[in-house]
């Protein structure tokens, strides 16, 4: 039997209950220049499983992963090591496909792992609390931004300029289908972010400012200063935080005056996984707890006085009714939270410590080589692991030809900020522990021989 034994006439029939005339017309939100054709040119129609293999091999064969090359591509998803105890423990069977149950307290593995976790966040963050996990980065900075609207009953949002373009992109798509205004502006190439700018253009209708910490071009915001005028006009602080491991070394965005701490969890015991699924990370202060998406575990005792775990809070759409929802896709990325939390635990706070240390030192070494070169300076004096460098050639063009050379150089500013003016010629380069000092001379050497 066919996984879907539909006819002809079942198909006709649930068209015509939906109102569609034909299938095609259920695609009609995308756009047709996303659309295939036809069948994916180069594979063939019918061939047998070991020749489908052998053709699949060979075409992935042309591509050069990140454990094959210098490697210095970042710009919100990281290449760092990821302890094989990681892997190890999460291929367990009592982990491999734990989900969120839905009668919690059968799964008391399951509800204190994540009860770890979420205390592993808030501390990482310096927020009072953190839930169970989100989808991602982005989609946790969307969540941020509907839950201040709640709370202060306002729907005006200021982005920073920093903010991370895939970042922006998801919160525009989502503003589309709600009331929210979003104040966006493109970066400029400039040592220090304009926070006077930023500041300047909250007023008394601004829910909420969304800043990233570090942000899109290294740089670290003075967050306590934003803070205290963000909350001067009534309106509270979302930072993001896409790189976690750099809060190994600088100040929790918490302990700074952010009201609410979202980011992307990948950099720890994720790996790149060509794109996801990735984990998205949620903290707040106590007083919010109400308002904020997903799920909270928490820790209590049972009838024999013995310690337990229980969920707490949850209100999304599948526990609650759905209009009292605080959410609807607030999925919690159950086994990527539990590698999170197991590297985290691997590490410890003075191992996390030492790690951002070393991450700190590897991106020095890396602008003094490279700024070396005639032609090449460093935008930011101050950063953690991430830079921008301003080149004498358009940057896209010399990316290029670093990966022609088995060098994966970093990321184009003019990629991630199509249409702007100015940043043509930068490009962002990101140094983990990862990066050998061979990997950097042979980095230096390309660059060298491509601007010559």
């Amino acid at each position: 039997m066919r996984y879907l034994p539909l006819t002809d006439a079942d198909r006709a029939e649930m068209l015509a209950l939906i109102g569609a005339g034909s299938i095609d017309e259920l695609f009609c939100d995308i756009s047709p220049e996303f659309r295939l054709p036809g069948p994916i040119e180069g594979l063939p129609l019918h061939a047998s499983e070991m020749a489908v293999e052998r053709h699949m091999s060979r075409l992935a064969a042309k591509n050069l992963s990140a454990g094959q090359a210098p490697f210095f591509l970042g710009a919100g998803a990281y290449r760092h090591h990821i302890p094989a105890t990681v892997d190890h423990l999460i291929q367990r069977g009592e982990f491999l496909t734990a989900y969120t149950p839905y009668q919690p307290e059968i799964a008391q593995g399951t509800l204190q792992v994540l009860f770890e976790f979420q205390t592993q966040v808030a501390r990482l963050f310096g927020t009072d609390i953190a839930n169970a996990s989100m989808y991602d980065g982005s989609t946790a900075c969307w969540e941020a931004i509907q839950m201040a609207g709640r709370i202060t009953k306002r729907d005006r949002v200021v982005l920073s300029d920093g903010l991370h373009a895939h970042y922006v992109s998801v919160i525009e798509a989502m503003a589309r289908f709600t009331a929210d205004t979003i104040d966006t502006r493109s970066p400029a190439l400039e040592a220090e972010p304009d926070t006077s700018k930023l500041v300047g253009s909250i007023d008394e209708e601004t829910s909420c400012v969304v800043v990233q910490y570090p942000d899109i071009l290294g740089r670290i915001p003075d967050l306590r200063a934003i803070a205290e005028a963000v909350h001067a006009q009534g309106a509270l602080l979302i930072a993001v935080v896409t790189e976690p491991v750099a809060l190994g070394l600088i100040e929790a965005p918490g302990n700074l005056g952010a009201d609410i701490v979202v980011g992307e969890g990948q950099s720890l015991g994720v790996g790149l996984q060509f794109g996801g699924p990735y984990l998205g990370l949620f903290g707040c202060r106590q007083k919010f707890v109400r308002q904020m998406p997903g799920r909270i575990c928490g820790q209590t005792v049972d009838a024999a006085g013995k310690r337990g775990f229980v969920l707490t809070l949850s209100t999304r759409e599948q526990h609650i009714r759905r209009e009292k929802a605080t959410s609807n896709i607030c999925t919690n990325s159950g086994l990527c939270a539990l590698a999170f939390s197991i590297h985290m635990s691997l590490l410890g706070g003075e191992g996390l410590a030492r790690l951002a240390r070393i991450n700190h030192a590897r991106a020095q070494e890396m602008v003094r080589r490279l700024t070396a070169i005639a032609g090449v300076s460093c935008l930011n004096d101050v950063y953690f692991n991430e830079v921008t460098l301003v080149l004498p050639k358009p940057a896209r063009d010399v990316l290029q030809a670093l990966a022609r050379r088995d060098v994966l150089g970093g990321v184009s500013l003019s990629r991630l900020y199509p249409g702007t003016s100015g940043l043509e010629n930068a490009m962002l380069v990101t140094a983990t522990e990862t990066v050998s000092e061979e990997d950097i001379e042979a980095f230096a050497s390309a660059l060298e021989g491509v601007l010559a």
